[in-house]
């Protein structure tokens, strides 16, 4: 398939109206969601208060390092396809096609995930009022805020960013003042939670890479940056400043968060959500607010949960509506998604993109639960490989660029973790993800549900590029025939 004559040349109507601030708040608050206010409850519950916290540290490690390499492409290369352009440019055009695929699958059903939890978060304060009707109504939200600007969306995704920053900000103020006593009631230790029973591990090896899933999943949006690069208006200075923020974001809201979700509440105590909960939208957060005798905690901390639940999925919506618009314009999706509107937004991608997140109206059926959970591993898998395609991109790119004779000095940020960096990320990613599931091929039956939907994001992918690949006949494209200057930003300056 062909993009039609009239559709637009990459990045020519699309509005670079995202400034430094959107693009920060996006990096320090676009991936906070559901991941770290209701499930990281099952990483406690599952693999111990440490197995949680290692889990976590380790996937924020190699999210960091991805997030530096992404960082060199995206400062010096700032175009919505992103790491689908990356692939299709430093590996061949069968793997950026793939890449770019599973990318927007990958948000789209993300949406679907975060509208099946704005439905259970809803029931906190309407028990009696069917999920449908709030999954529709968090659906329209979403299409409304992604269908009237880029700048519409950076803003929105400003504010909703800022809510979840200053929660997490407040929950480990208070849970500090917990631990060291001052709000604390009896006088139980906290650390008894990292010594009783067979904590911290508890679970062993299996447990440790099954945690690193629901972690990975939790940090899924930080490569959202990526993506915002074609519509920012100065991406040399202002994608390496987003960057920077990434290692403080882990350290600060993901591990600082974790531990002290172990240290104050048991990971076998009942209210942690489990795979097997019915009620999934008591949050850890929420747990620990109550237990300090904070009397609306529950109430306000869900509405906290339900911003952000909105948050990721707008995130999403811009995501995958951006991948498809790139896709169409490169030739690789109907041309049809690559037209747009006066405002600059790829309105019929937008189409596409939300028919897809309606996907969620299968829990009016299946019931929520069991929805929510089958969604979120499909798209934790999805995500996988989505970073194991930018390490990958990076990695050969560098190594055109050096190949080539260029000099670093040209590159407006360059990642000082190279080749380690990428390297490291593509092994760990490859490992979890290969990982995740073996306890289905254990014991006397296979559990082929849970095998497919967990792995089924793999012979996808594969299928798609190898087929692309057997059509169009394309094959690896030696490093000294990259193309590193195509869309490239004019000349270099270094980001402060």
């Amino acid at each position: 398939m062909n993009a039609s004559d009239n559709a637009p040349a990459r990045g020519e109507h699309l509005r670079r109206s995202l400034k430094a601030r959107h693009l920060t708040m996006i990096a320090i608050g676009g991936s906070i969601g559901t991941g770290l206010f209701v499930a990281s409850g099952a990483t406690v519950a599952q693999a111990g208060p440490g197995g949680a916290l290692l889990g976590y540290a380790l996937i924020g490690l190699m999210v960091y390092f991805l997030m530096t390499s992404l960082g060199e492409m995206a400062a010096y290369m700032p175009v919505a396809g992103s790491f689908s352009t990356y692939g299709a440019r430093f590996v061949e055009p069968g793997f950026g096609f793939a890449l770019g695929w599973n990318y927007w699958y990958n948000w789209a059903v993300t949406i679907a995930v975060e509208l099946v939890a704005a439905a259970i978060i809803m029931k906190y304060w309407y028990p009696e009022v069917p999920g449908i009707v709030w999954s529709g109504a968090a659906l329209f939200l979403m299409f409304a805020l992604n269908a009237i600007s880029v700048k519409g969306f950076g803003e929105g995704e400003y504010w909703f960013s800022l809510i979840k920053v200053v929660t997490v900000i407040g929950f480990i103020i208070i849970g500090l003042l917990m631990i060291f006593g001052i709000m604390q009631r009896g006088d139980t230790l906290p650390l008894q939670n990292f010594t009783a029973g067979d904590a911290p591990f508890a679970g062993g090896m299996m447990a440790l890479i099954g945690v690193a899933m629901i972690a990975g999943f939790s940090f899924q949006g930080t490569e959202l940056i990526g993506i915002a690069a074609g519509e920012s208006d100065d991406p040399a200075r202002n994608i390496p400043r987003a960057v920077r923020q990434v290692f403080w974001r882990i350290l600060l809201f993901y591990v600082f968060a974790i531990l002290i979700i172990g240290l104050l509440i048991p990971y076998n105590d009942p209210l942690l959500l489990k795979n097997d909960a019915t009620d999934i939208s008591v949050s850890p957060f929420t747990l620990v607010f109550e237990r300090a005798g904070i009397a609306f905690a529950a109430g306000v901390m869900n509405a906290v949960i339900l911003t952000a639940i909105l948050s990721a999925g707008n995130s999403g919506m811009y995501a995958s509506t951006r991948m498809l618009y790139s896709l169409a314009v490169d030739g690789k999706a109907p041309a049809i998604f690559a037209r747009l509107t006066r405002n600059g937004v790829p309105l019929n991608a937008l189409y596409a993109t939300t028919a897809v997140g309606a996907l969620c109206f299968l829990t009016s059926i299946f019931g929520d639960q069991t929805i929510y959970l089958w969604l979120l591993n499909t798209s934790g898998m999805t995500g996988f490989i989505a970073w194991l395609g930018i390490a990958i991109c990076h990695y050969r790119f560098r190594r055109a660029w050096v190949l080539q004779g260029r000099d670093l000095n040209e590159l407006p940020y360059h990642s000082a973790f190279f080749p380690f960096g990428p390297l490291f990320a593509f092994a760990l990613c490859l490992v979890i993800a290969l990982g995740q599931n073996v306890d289905a091929l254990m014991g006397d039956r296979i559990d082929w549900l849970g095998l497919a939907a967990t792995y089924v994001g793999i012979p996808l992918f594969l299928v798609i590029w190898f087929g692309y690949r057997w059509r169009h006949g394309t094959r690896l494209i030696p490093l000294a025939e990259l193309d590193l200057t195509s869309d490239a930003v004019p000349a270099t300056r270094k980001a402060p």
